[in-house]
């Protein structure tokens, strides 16, 4: 990255969004980054400042005031002046600002929910309203029996599916792993596989018309299916902290828990020892997930 300072915001905001691709950023937090710095800029460029020097903090309040005026959660305005100030550092970094007005941008307050995480109840209704779904069916068995991510399973391929482990590619940030498949799963994969549309492409799930079945496609069916299913508040991410929150109770260590899901570190599955002792104490035997 040059030295030299460039003083135009859309200049400065191309250069940001260059210097997180080479940082090997995950797609989201550049594209999340992307649209959060666009809007700023465009607030800013209505004010008639197009200038990097010419942005002073009150103007940066002004616009997380507009937001907040607009509607814009505490916890969305928060991860809005993540992005200002990661944009900023950045700015400063290289040069292209004397002073940082994000510097004392402070965060609002807001409760963070915890996870979500379905009863045996739940997840056997959820089951239940897409058996007949064996395309969605396998997506669900998978996401229960390997706490696999959104994306990593959108990006799984026809020979990441072996004899008894499911092979998880490394995506971005995330490292590649294996995952042991036990015989819910397989045979939700095995029925998938026999009615698989025909294609060239190696995507494991596809569409009736043999494209890739994308995130946004595999989180509205399962949106729905939870719908059908009458799950209140659930999203697609709950299904993952379901598989790591049942393992945890029923004994599995967490080094193992970890390993599986993929976590980078050993605290980030520890945080979920709280929320299994305080909010699920029923136990839960691991063939009955």
């Amino acid at each position: 990255m040059a030295n030299e300072p460039q003083s135009n915001l859309s200049v400065a905001q191309d250069q940001f969004i260059k210097y997180l691709e080479s940082q090997r950023r995950a797609h989201a937090t550049i594209l999340a980054y992307g649209k959060d710095i666009d809007q700023l800029t465009n607030f800013l460029t209505d004010m008639g400042k197009e200038q990097v020097a010419q942005v002073e903090r009150n103007d940066l309040e002004g616009f997380l005031k507009k937001l907040s005026v607009d509607g814009y959660t505490p916890k969305s305005l928060s991860r809005k002046i993540n992005s200002i100030k990661t944009f900023y550092r950045f700015l400063k970094t290289n040069n292209m600002i004397t002073a940082n007005p994000a510097t004392e941008i402070a965060h609002p307050k807001y409760e963070m929910k915890p996870p979500r995480i379905l009863s045996k109840i739940e997840y056997r209704a959820l089951r239940d309203a897409c058996r007949s779904d064996v395309r969605t069916y396998a997506i669900v068995e998978l996401f229960l029996q390997t706490g696999i991510r959104i994306g990593e399973l959108a990006n799984l391929k026809l020979a990441d599916v072996r004899t008894n482990e499911l092979y998880i590619a490394p995506q971005e940030s995330h490292l590649e792993r294996t995952v042991p498949l036990n015989k819910a799963v397989k045979s939700a994969l095995d029925a998938y596989l026999k009615i698989r549309p025909k294609t060239e492409n190696p995507t494991l799930f596809v569409t009736k018309t043999g494209r890739p079945l994308l995130v946004r496609n595999i989180r509205t069916t399962i949106d729905r299916y939870f719908k059908i299913a009458g799950i209140e508040g659930a999203k697609v991410n709950d299904l993952r902290h379901t598989f790591i929150a049942h393992h945890l109770m029923s004994g599995t260590p967490l080094t193992v828990i970890s390993k599986l899901v993929g976590h980078k570190r050993l605290s980030t599955t520890e945080k979920y020892l709280d929320l299994v002792k305080d909010k699920m104490p029923e136990k839960v035997k691991l063939e009955e997930l």
